[in-house]
């Protein structure tokens, strides 16, 4: 897939949020990358890169403070190459690139992975029967 669709497909997840979460982004970039860069890797401890589809870097919302300014905006990367490596469809690349920015938006907000992944099995389990 060109890199304009995707990305065009990543702003379409973003703009699907509900206002009440886009308000929320302000400080918050979200970007395409192909691969996720071996520093990426080492922070979040996975060795196939195949495997990583996004990645929040940044400080959560429950975790700020008053002195909490002047910062860096907090960086979402989604990563294009694994989305693909993963997906059979481009509507099955879309599905995926939904779920991967709800995912990390869910961790700008505060939630962990542990949550997030018992959230998405549960998710799982409902929509297979």
């Amino acid at each position: 897939m060109k890199r304009e669709h995707f990305e065009a497909l990543v702003g379409r997840a973003v703009d699907s949020l509900p206002p009440e979460f886009r308000s929320e982004l302000e400080n918050v970039d979200v970007i395409v990358e192909d691969w996720p860069s071996s520093g990426q890797l080492r922070r979040v401890k996975v060795r196939n890169p195949g495997w990583l589809l996004g990645l929040y870097e940044g400080v959560p919302q429950v975790r700020r403070g008053r002195g909490y300014g002047m910062v860096l905006p907090d960086k979402i990367s989604i990563f294009q190459k694994p989305i693909e490596a993963q997906c059979h469809s481009d509507g099955e690349i879309e599905m995926r690139i939904a779920e991967v920015v709800q995912h990390e938006i869910a961790h700008h907000f505060g939630s962990d992975e542990k949550a997030l992944r018992e959230m998405e099995e549960k998710k799982y389990r409902k929509n297979r029967h």
